[in-house]
């Protein structure tokens, strides 16, 4: 048997069950719960004869099934509050962002403030789920947040959350490993660095303390050594939470950490699409047009393969540039020692305090000095259009390329 995923959410067909007068136990339908009713979120508001009534949206019920509901009947004090804050919300930007309240006599919302609450009550619903979504599927113990507070936009609807690199057709990114190093203590003399000519990358306590140019070579599946070994870094994950949020400068979605990160600290890996070359060429074309920067030339060693996060990728799809960043890329060996398929994991430059943005150097000539030819295995994509940089820094080269 086989099956095909279905892109309808819980609630759309919770709706369509009630509409039909169906029962499906699987989505918590059932004869007893066919016709309970829980406020998903409030739509509008009025005052008749000195009572205050609101419009409900009912979850799992389509909209047509919203009702006028007294102030007294409802248990929800939350949804109330979302409600009134984005009604203010709306009405303080008509003020150059002073708060204005409505006055005791009106007795109706505005359809233009209706409407508002409305789109902020979807998009906090859909971030939510969005939310729980990335939470779902990804494989580290830190948490990913959602946050807009500058405008309506919601998820991406065309962007896939993965763990590890996706491989085009015919591409193979896992070659070259059939054993491990023999250490009961990592490191040891025959460890993997030693083994690939290289020093251990990390000191006693688990920071980074090569130069960058310099490649990461971390013990693998089919060493001795356990999982808690000092050479065992990048392979566990993000250790940190994170937030992605909506910037308030044009610069689209972002990254905070949501925790202090203490300097040459791993803070996350760069996956995605990995494409040859000659694909990464014309779909940069496409992606010159849109302004997107999403292509990574994977040029440790050759020119062979690029990484495309803009379809499928984790948290650092949203990672912004900066020409002065507190992030910088190193090349990571694994389970793979394919020189022109290395792992990128960006390491923090400098103590980054909590709720302070996440950005790297698209051009990986930030705030560590890189030679030229360090920096040349290290470039994304160029790119033919210029797209200007809004980073703010105060070496801001002007743009992104």
């Amino acid at each position: 048997a086989w099956y095909v995923p279905c892109l309808a959410s819980l609630e759309t067909l919770q709706e369509l069950c009630r509409k039909e007068n169906l029962t499906c136990k699987s989505i918590g339908i059932t004869n007893r719960s066919l016709k309970s009713y829980e406020v998903e979120y409030l739509c509008d508001y009025k005052v008749e004869e000195g009572k205050a009534y609101y419009l409900v949206k009912w979850k799992g019920w389509p909209e047509s099934s919203n009702t006028w509901e007294p102030r007294k009947h409802l248990n929800c004090p939350l949804l109330i509050q979302n409600f009134l804050r984005d009604k203010n919300e709306y009405l303080s930007r008509g003020r150059g962002g002073k708060a204005m309240k409505l006055r005791n006599h009106v007795k109706t919302l505005k359809p233009a403030i209706a409407d508002y609450v409305v789109k902020k009550a979807k998009q906090r619903i859909a971030l939510q789920r969005w939310k729980e979504e990335l939470n779902r599927k990804k494989n580290h113990k830190a948490m990913i947040l959602v946050e807009n507070t500058v405008d309506l936009e919601g998820p991406p609807l065309d962007f896939y959350y993965i763990n590890e690199y996706k491989p085009a057709p015919g591409i193979n990114v896992l070659n070259g490993i059939t054993t491990g190093c023999e250490c009961a203590d990592c490191p040891a003399e025959k460890c993997c660095p030693k083994e690939a000519g290289f020093i251990l990358a990390y000191n006693k306590r688990k920071k980074l303390k090569i130069q960058p140019g310099l490649p990461i070579y971390e013990c693998n599946s089919y060493c001795r050594c356990g999982p808690d070994c000092p050479n065992r870094i990048v392979q566990k994950g993000t250790p940190y939470s994170l937030c992605i949020f909506r910037t308030n400068n044009g610069r689209g979605w972002g990254v905070k950490t949501l925790q202090k990160i203490k300097t040459n600290s791993f803070v996350m890996e760069y996956v995605g699409e990995v494409i040859t070359s000659e694909e990464a060429e014309r779909r940069g074309q496409f992606y010159d047009n849109q302004g997107n920067t999403y292509l990574f030339d994977l040029d440790y060693d050759s020119d062979e393969f690029t990484v495309d996060a803009a379809r499928y990728g984790n948290v650092s799809h949203f990672v912004n540039h900066s020409c002065d960043p507190n992030l910088q890329v190193f090349n990571v060996f694994i389970d793979n020692l394919d020189l022109r398929l290395p792992r990128i994991a960006l390491f923090s430059t400098r103590t980054i305090k909590a709720g302070e943005e996440l950005t790297f150097d698209y051009q990986m000539k930030g705030s560590i000095d890189l030679t030229s030819d360090s920096a040349e295995g290290l470039s994304p994509s160029k790119k033919s259009i210029r797209t200007v940089c809004k980073c703010g820094a105060m070496c801001c080269r002007g743009y992104l390329n």
